[in-house]
Order: C-alpha cells, then sequence, then structure tokens
C-alpha cells in the first residue's frame, strides 16, 4: 500500500504460509546466506518451499507478473493462504531441524568453494594467456633478425595449442577480461590461431597440418608491421581509397617475407590466402575455393568473424553473437560451409563475451563455452547482494531450469549493471584442456 504523501507503492510480499509453486520470490537476502542459486527464482517444488521456510523470513518479496498463479487463487478472500492445502504449513513446521539446515549449509559452503575454484582457475587461464600473448610479441620483434630460431619458438608453442584441440575433448573456450589488454594485432592474430585450432579437428587435420595453420595464423597480418600506423589503425570507413589499397598490400608484404624467413608452403598459402573467400570475392587474387588450402579457407573464416568484432573502430563492433548471425545469414557464400557450421557449433549461438538475458530476467555474460553442451555455457550473473569480485559463475548445464533467452547489446545495459559485468571493448580468447570444470559433463 502506498505510503501516505507518497506514490511509491509498497513492492508486494507473501508470508510463509503463502508460498506455493509458481511464486516468484526475490529474496532480500545476501547470497552466502541461502542455498538458492539465485536470489530471485520460480518456486518449482514443495522442496524449495521447505528450504524458504527454514530461513524464517517475515515475509517474502515477490512478483506476480512473473508468477504463475496457484489453483483458483484468484477467488481467495483478502488475507487468505493462496498456497495450495497440500503444501500449507503447521507453525510447527517451520521450526529449523538440524537434518534440514545442515544440507543448506553444505550446500552455500559448496557453492562458495566452487566458484572460488572457478575463479582460481580463470585466473591461471589469464596468465597462460598473458604469457602467450609477451611471446607472440617477442617471436614478431625477432622474426627479422633470428628467423630459423623464431619459426622454432613459434612450432612449440603452436604445437601446444595443436595437442590441446586435437587430443583433448574438453579443451574449454574463454573470453578473457579487460585487464587482460594488450595491442591489438598481436590480440588479434592470437584470437584467429586458437580459434583456427579449435575447429582443426572437426575439419579433419592432422597434427602436422595444424601446426603448419597456427604459424601461419599467427603470422597471417605480418605485413602489417611493413605499414604506417596511421593508416593500419585507422578505420576503413574514414580511409581514403589510396589508403584502403595500401592497407591490403600487407598480404603481399606478409607473403614476401615468409618467403624469406622459410616458411612451409602450408603456413605461406595461410598468409597469402587469408582475406580470399570461397566465392572470388576476397583479395589480392580473387580465389575462389577450389584455388585455396583447405587451412587457409579456415584462418579466413576465423579472421573475418574476428574482424568483426574487434574492428578498428569500436564503435562499429558486432557482438560475437551478432558477428555469427550476420556472417550465417548474409555472407555464407564467403566461406567454407562446414567449417562456418563447426565455428557456430563450437562456440554456441552465445559466444564468450556475449551478454544475456536468463529465463529468469536476469542479466549475465557468458565467460565459457561448454565443449560438450555449446548450448549450455558458463555465465556470469549479475547480483547487486554479489559483490563485483565475488560474483557467482554457473554452468547451465547444471541448471536445468535456467536458460538462455536472448543476447543483450551492451549499450543497452544500466551503468550500474555494465560496470559489473564489465562487456569486453575487445573480445580477447584463451583456452585450458581437460579442465576439471568440464571433465564430469554429461554428454
Amino acid at each position: 500500500m502506498a505510503s501516505r504523501g507518497s506514490d511509491i507503492a509498497e513492492p508486494p510480499y507473501l508470508t510463509a504460509d503463502q508460498l506455493h509453486v509458481g511464486a516468484f520470490v526475490i529474496l532480500d537476502l545476501p547470497w552466502f546466506k541461502h542455498s538458492f542459486t539465485l536470489n530471485s527464482f520460480k518456486i518449482r517444488s514443495a522442496e524449495q518451499i521447505t528450504e524458504l521456510r527454514v530461513l524464517r523470513l517475515p515475509r517474502y518479496r515477490y512478483d506476480p507478473a512473473r508468477s504463475d498463479l496457484p489453483v483458483e487463487a484468484s477467488d481467495l478472500a483478502p488475507g487468505q493462504s493462496s498456497v495450495v492445502p497440500e503444501l500449507a504449513a503447521s507453525p510447527d513446521a517451520v521450526e529449523p531441524q538440524p537434518q534440514v539446515t545442515d544440507p543448506a549449509l553444505d550446500e552455500r559452503q559448496r557453492r562458495s568453494t566452487s566458484n572460488q575454484q572457478r575463479r582460481e582457475h580463470v585466473e591461471q587461464v589469464e596468465k597462460a594467456f598473458a604469457k602467450a600473448a609477451v611471446i607472440m610479441k617477442n617471436l614478431n620483434r625477432n622474426i627479422h633478425a633470428r628467423p630459423q630460431e623464431t619459426l622454432l619458438e613459434m612450432g612449440a608453442l603452436i604445437g601446444d595449442m595443436a595437442e590441446a584441440f586435437l587430443n583433448c575433448p574438453d579443451a574449454t573456450l574463454h573470453v578473457m577480461s579487460e585487464k587482460s589488454g594488450g595491442e591489438d594485432i598481436y590480440f588479434h592474430s592470437l584470437n584467429v590461431t586458437i580459434l583456427a585450432m579449435m575447429l582443426a579437428k572437426e575439419q579433419g587435420f592432422g597434427p602436422e597440418l595444424a601446426c603448419e595453420m597456427g604459424v601461419g595464423a599467427m603470422l597471417h597480418d605480418i605485413g602489417l608491421f611493413e605499414i604506417p600506423d596511421r593508416i593500419t589503425k585507422k578505420p576503413a570507413s574514414d580511409s581514403t581509397k589510396a589508403e584502403r589499397n595500401l592497407r591490403a598490400t600487407h598480404v603481399d608484404l606478409g607473403t614476401k617475407l615468409g618467403q624469406r624467413i622459410g616458411l612451409s608452403a602450408q603456413a605461406l598459402a595461410v598468409v597469402a590466402q587469408h582475406h580470399e573467400c570461397v566465392d572470388g570475392s576476397g583479395y589480392p587474387l580473387g580465389l575462389k575455393e577450389s584455388a585455396m588450402t583447405p587451412a587457409a579457407r579456415l584462418v579466413s573464416l576465423v579472421n573475418y568473424y574476428d574482424n568483426l568484432c574487434n574492428p578498428p573502430d569500436l564503435a562499429r563492433a558486432m557482438t560475437p553473437h551478432e558477428a555469427l548471425s550476420h556472417m550465417f545469414a548474409q555472407c555464407r557464400s564467403k566461406f567454407d560451409g562446414h567449417a562456418l557450421q563447426v565455428l557456430i557449433r563450437s562456440l554456441g549461438v552465445h559466444p564468450p563475451g556475449s551478454v544475456v538475458q536468463l529465463s529468469d530476467q536476469s542479466l549475465g555474460v557468458v565467460t565459457s563455452v561448454n565443449p560438450k553442451k555449446p548450448l549450455r555455457p558458463w555465465v556470469l550473473v549479475y547480483d547487486e547482494s554479489v559483490p563485483k569480485d565475488e560474483a557467482v559463475t554457473l554452468s547451465l548445464q547444471d541448471e536445468p531450469g535456467l536458460s538462455i533467452l536472448k543476447a543483450i547489446r551492451p549499450s543497452l545495459l544500466s551503468p550500474k549493471v555494465a560496470a559489473y559485468l564489465n562487456p569486453r571493448k575487445r573480445v580477447t580468447y584463451f583456452f585450458d584442456a581437460g579442465s576439471t570444470e568440464t571433465a564430469g559433463a554429461s554428454p
């Protein structure tokens, strides 16, 4: 009821004996003081009602718009219980008993421990990513002075990636946080390499071809170092035709450098063909599918995807979800059809980095792909009652009552939610092989 002198209505509440299956409740408690996954949810069982009553709250806030009415609830008299008779609780039923509260305490501890372990795990992945980025930067710096030694070191790094993606079915793709940011050109090359490696097994690549493709992917933009920054960092929409033509010469420049340093034929083809398209619409030669190598077709695909997500002008960046949708709906003819299908299947409809709304209306950001169930990824959930550095990350595989409703453009988030979820200005990926978080997943 509205307070006197105010037009702000008091939110609706239920008493303990009015709780019923179908009621959408909002718990005014910190997340660690109850055993439920989220602070707001729809009651789905009598067991959940029992757990709610154990909390012994004087009243339970709920949202009628997201609630299902109990049988004949609309016919109840004011103040009459809206719970179906078999779920009504006597005063004795709400008394906490050790056998009821202990499991709840155990569940809170399990959730707390699980989230802490995941945070530590992701920190290790980010450290590995940072190390790989430093190695890449150093290798690119040394490629002119010590080409043979540099290629050997690069081959060792690529070999580890190839082994992970070819031999470990649980290799998991993660989106890196903004704190892992750095020089865009190195991260783009690393993104392209990792995404290509992720698809190599499904494309039937063996270890040798995967490694050669990986070296080519890491060096595919090496020709850009021969072009002034004022050209390479300028958005295409702001560039003159002459500037765009100059930038396009990076393919030929990179191919010539690759020949000088002794790249293999497969790696060299990736550098030379990474902007070609199977329908002949690419450059510099307008090659068609039959003239492109399988490795180059794969790198061309993931290079296009990453350029949509991470263009020089970030205002024009597509979300990962938008990029995949755009490629499938409008650009399918440009790419190897099987490779595009594998990319979509591997990343899921909502790739890591996507801001999403869940079926319970909560907001989150996809942080990792579930390799066995890409449609059930890991999602970091916004919850104002949980500190940002303790944010809960859910595996949707373990939450059958939750699903992704739709993708959300980061620009539509409120400042408070955006600061919490911290959607990435640049979407950067790394991986871990055979992670513990997926080892026990059901096929």
